[in-house]
């Protein structure tokens, strides 16, 4: 039995395409999956056409939307950096070669 491509399905959809191909679905990051309806699949494994046993388990991941969590830094950060930009020190101008005299 290989297994479909689920990414980017819904996860109606995801649940209808594992069914038909005689596997299960389960999603570690939603307790609520059953329910789940309109979210959308971003990962999955096994890998799409991966061979596996009939009524295998596939793990599917989903998007959690605007506002519901997510990784990531947001710009703009508090507090706010100082102003005047990086200051960067710099050798004074002249020889770039130093000269040792012998002791």
């Amino acid at each position: 039995m290989r297994v479909p491509r689920l990414v980017g399905l819904m996860a109606m959809d995801a649940r209808e395409a594992a069914k038909s191909h005689g596997l299960s679905l389960t999603a570690p990051d939603r307790p609520d999956f059953p329910r789940v309806v309109v979210d959308y699949v971003v990962r999955q494994y096994p890998r799409p056409g991966a061979e596996v046993p009939r009524d295998s388990l596939v793990y599917v991941w989903f998007d959690l939307g605007e506002g519901e969590g997510g990784g990531g830094v947001r710009e703009p950060r508090s507090p706010w950096p100082p102003s005047g930009g990086l200051q960067r020190e710099l050798d004074e101008p002249g020889d770039p070669y130093v000269v040792v005299s012998p002791a």
